[in-house]
């Protein structure tokens, strides 16, 4: 068992960590929001993936089959979402009052979700090439994170499994070096938006956050619950809708145990107050650690 171990101030002997980006995705799938600041209620980031696309049977839609997705830019207005994607005409979505509801299914989980009006599914069908739905969480008190790393009372929404996911400058950087270093270094360097994190924070040596246990961003503190197995997803260009072999290839020289790669933490807000925020710039301060040799938590096998 990995010693555990409170640090009270950053990390000792290296310059102070803090946050430099925040990510959020209004619509599972699609498109990023690049935001200076953001609130943090108990499912994650406000407005982050309350939305996701479904099949005909109302199973989760997702960029690993129909890469389309990440070409859809979706906006939080007031009252819903602004969608617009290459040659198709923007479409404006207002969030559903809960009065239709469908069984729908994301991973595991199977729950409640609420439906927009029909032409919205007809937007989303042409974006994919398949019949499809788009639907909305309405209460995201309904759906729970694994409860192998989590508590009874924590929740998120449609994110693959936890409220956030975090991630490092310097570890990405670390990853970069190595592909720079291998056989398809033509595919480097990769950007941060490859691995899709609602986080980014800087300051701290490369890998150092596989034995951050509870941490703390601005007024926000935060368990670190599980390491990041990672798909195909992250083996398409966000921008350009390319597939490539990285960082798959690399990580499963350098990252990989159990028959998964591994990068990035996810994490679990620990009782925001309401209205809690992050803000670009906030000191991460790390309040427990272990250490991992072996890479970051993840599932027992």
């Amino acid at each position: 068992m990995p010693e555990r171990r409170a640090v009270e101030h950053g990390i000792t002997g290296h310059a102070l960590v803090e946050l430099t980006r925040i990510y959020r995705y209004p619509i599972k799938s699609c498109r990023r929001d690049e935001l200076q600041q953001a609130e943090v209620e108990p499912w994650g980031l406000a407005g982050d993936r309350r939305w996701m696309v479904v099949d005909a049977d109302d199973v989760v839609v997702t960029a690993r089959e129909y890469p389309q997705l990440l070409g859809v830019t979706p906006r939080i207005d007031g009252t819903g979402l602004r969608l617009s994607a290459p040659g198709r005409p923007d479409l404006t979505v207002k969030i559903p009052d809960g009065s239709d509801l469908a069984r729908v299914r994301v991973w595991k989980s199977s729950l409640d979700a609420a439906l927009p009006s029909p032409d919205v599914h007809a937007w989303f069908s042409d974006v994919v090439g398949r019949p499809v739905r788009l639907v909305y969480l309405d209460d995201p008190r309904r759906r729970k994170p694994n409860a192998e790393f989590s508590r009874p009372d924590d929740r998120v929404t449609f994110a693959d499994g936890y409220p956030l996911l975090l991630a490092t400058e310097e570890s990405l950087t670390a990853l970069n070096d190595w592909i720079a270093e291998g056989p398809r270094a033509d595919e480097g360097p990769l950007p941060m938006t490859r691995f899709r994190p609602n986080v980014v924070v800087r300051g701290a040596p490369a890998w150092a956050e596989d034995g951050w246990r509870r941490i703390r961003v601005g007024d926000v503190t935060f368990r670190v619950v599980k390491g990041c197995d990672r798909c195909v997803m992250t083996m398409i260009d966000p921008e350009t809708l390319a597939k490539t072999k990285e960082p798959i290839a690399t990580l499963a020289r350098y990252r990989k145990w159990d028959g998964m790669t591994w990068f990035a933490m996810n994490v679990i807000p620990d009782g925001p107050a309401p209205g809690a925020m992050l803000r670009v710039g906030d000191p991460v301060e790390i309040l427990e650690q272990v250490d991992a040799p072996d890479g970051p938590p993840r599932p027992a096998r």
